[in-house]
């Protein structure tokens, strides 16, 4: 009986693992190494991304799942279906412009997710930021815009996980078009104003920062946020 319970318990685990490759393969195919994505070519893989989506559809992650697991599923699944509601709309300049019946792109129901529909907002700041409180989580989902952090290539798995959120924040912090950073002055991204808190849970914002930067910044630094540029993160 056990024999049984480990080979049904390892399917589903490869399971997992090539359902996941299919949208490794994608990011692989259409983004690019610093995150500029190709949709025009991206449009014509629809079926493979659908087929992603119904594994997501098809799949709730349970207790069994260590919390890697489970965080790096449900980040794939906010970015695979942020791609989605792109493409579906596509062409478009900005994630702004998607509307549907008054609600913008984050307050859709559309993103399936184990036999439930979830908007984006919730799997963002109900699942991931309220469950992990890892501010990293932040350059690991993605909002389709040039101010947000660079969309990995790579998708995310429960073995990857902590390794891309780590450089995912250093490249972030240190990227000139998106901080500018000198010892007595921060100009940060807004990212760092809208979710201040989830960054100043073991400090404030300078201490956070330089745990990443390859600038050593002083306690006394000034601190502004730059404007965020919303228009599509096109290759």
């Amino acid at each position: 009986m056990k024999h049984l319970f480990f080979i049904g318990a390892l399917l589903i685990s490869l399971h997992s693992f090539s359902q996941t490759s299919v949208w490794n393969n994608l990011l692989q195919k259409h983004v690019d190494d610093n995150g500029w994505v190709d949709y025009d070519s991206f449009t014509k893989d629809k079926v493979q991304l659908d087929t992603y989506l119904e594994y997501l559809n098809n799949t709730t992650p349970n207790t069994s799942w260590s919390a890697n697991k489970t965080k790096a599923f449900w980040i794939n699944a906010y970015n695979a279906y942020t791609v989605k509601i792109i493409l579906d709309n596509y062409p478009v300049t900005s994630i702004l412009e998607i509307n549907e019946n008054d609600k913008n792109a984050w307050e859709i129901p559309f993103a399936k997710v184990g036999g439930k529909t979830y908007t984006l907002n919730h799997i963002e700041h109900e699942i991931l930021r309220k469950q992990y409180k890892d501010p990293r989580i932040h350059v690991g989902v993605n909002c389709a815009s040039i101010s947000c952090p660079p969309l990995t290539n790579t998708a995310f798995t429960e073995k990857n996980i902590d390794n891309l959120l780590t450089k995912g924040i250093k490249n972030f912090i240190n990227q000139g078009d998106r901080n500018t950073i000198t010892e007595s002055k921060l100009e940060l991204s807004q990212i760092f104003n809208w979710f201040k808190d989830d960054f100043t849970q073991q400090g404030d914002l300078i201490t956070f920062i330089n745990q990443y930067s390859t600038v050593n910044v002083s306690t006394n630094a000034t601190i502004s946020y730059l404007e965020y540029n919303w228009n599509l993160n096109k290759k």
